[in-house]
């Protein structure tokens, strides 16, 4: 079975755990998703089964949306509530205030991932070796933060809104709005809301060819046959013949080929037409 879908991810459940479920429920034994969540994270996830699977790095999922509350005067090592080892009263501030540092942070951001994190450090992912006790060195990364709204302020709780860049660590961005204030913070709630275009639709079947971030082309040769039998192509026989990766459709299926110096290669092809299920 090939099918592209959303789930909502349940909290204190790790991604690739929650695989499991949807094998079951699906009766399928290939599955993946895109954007790992947070275990204490929840909301849209993109699920893929079959064929599919092969699609991820090519659907659109930027901008990405989110809805998190901060905790102010708590203070977790893993920046959310699975590590929270403190907490401290803080003073009421003012609506304004926090509106204020929360406007602060549109735009362009530079900032250190949480040590917690999936980055890879020679190997091994952060939060292993942070989990072990040992040193985590990580690089600043920078993010866009396109939009970032307070929806609520019930002291010691900050609830707010943003809309990001692919690769945006909100744990980082609610660590961000506490140290504005002088305060400690970590976040006890985080849900996506969207990636893209895709959100939580009661896990509906998706058209995975109109979720895709790739330009068409048209084959104009005479005999798709090239195609099917995954013959070598000639780039004269395409409609656009600049360098680029683009999304091929014929009668019966898809193809993803790349064209770069003239040379003409499959990254996918045969890729099955959605069906309504």
């Amino acid at each position: 079975m090939n099918r592209l879908f959303v789930v909502n991810k349940p909290i204190f459940r790790t991604s690739n755990g929650y695989m499991g479920y949807v094998k079951r429920k699906y009766g399928t034994k290939k599955v993946g998703f895109s954007g790992t969540l947070d275990p204490f994270a929840t909301g849209c996830l993109i699920v893929a089964t079959g064929q599919y699977t092969k699609l991820f790095q090519y659907l659109a999922k930027t901008p990405k949306s989110y809805k998190a509350t901060l905790w102010l005067g708590a203070n977790s090592p893993t920046l959310d509530i699975e590590k929270v080892d403190s907490i401290k009263e803080t003073v009421l501030f003012d609506i304004e205030k926090i509106e204020e540092v929360l406007h602060s942070l549109k735009g362009e951001l530079t900032y250190y991932p949480p040590k917690f994190c999936a980055k890879k450090i020679n190997g091994k992912r952060a939060y292993e070796l942070a989990r072990e006790g040992k040193e985590v060195d990580l690089k600043t990364i920078t993010s866009t933060i396109h939009e970032i709204k307070l929806l609520g302020y019930n002291h010691p709780f900050v609830h707010f809104e943003s809309t990001v860049s692919e690769g945006t660590y909100i744990r980082s961005l609610g660590s961000l709005i506490a140290d504005k204030l002088g305060v400690d913070g970590t976040l006890s709630s985080l849900q996506r809301i969207h990636e893209g275009k895709f959100y939580y639709d009661d896990e509906k079947a998706l058209d995975p060819f109109s979720h895709l971030a790739l330009p068409s082309n048209v084959y104009i040769g005479k005999d798709e046959e090239y195609l099917e039998l995954g013959k070598k192509l000639s780039v004269e026989y395409f409609e656009v013949k600049e360098d680029g990766v683009y999304l091929i459709e014929t009668c019966n299926f898809f193809s993803i080929i790349e064209i770069l110096d003239t040379v003409v290669k499959y990254r996918f092809n045969r890729i099955p037409k959605f069906e309504e299920n």
